[in-house]
């Protein structure tokens, strides 16, 4: 990931703060113990799921809804496990 412009890595950091305050500590947890190895495909997948609802994202990171993107499973499945 060391491709990314540190500009847009400050970008990202600040779109993974949420409204929900259970979210917020799952996205920091993984800002501070996952971010910096993602490829750069987890990266888009990534970016793709700060643009979903704060209650779906939740609920797929809690596992109370299934996944409905195959391209956002496998961040989602890191995310579960930070």
């Amino acid at each position: 990931m060391t491709d990314i412009d540190p500009v847009e890595i400050k970008r990202i950091r600040w779109r993974s703060r949420r409204g929900l305050l259970e979210l917020d500590l799952v996205l920091e947890r993984f800002l501070a113990n996952g971010f910096e190895q993602l490829t750069m495909a987890e990266l888009a997948s990534y970016r793709k799921c700060l643009e979903l609802d704060d209650t779906d994202f939740l609920d797929y990171v809690n596992g109370k809804a299934e996944v409905p993107d195959p391209e956002l499973t496998h961040i989602i499945g890191i995310l579960r496990t930070v």
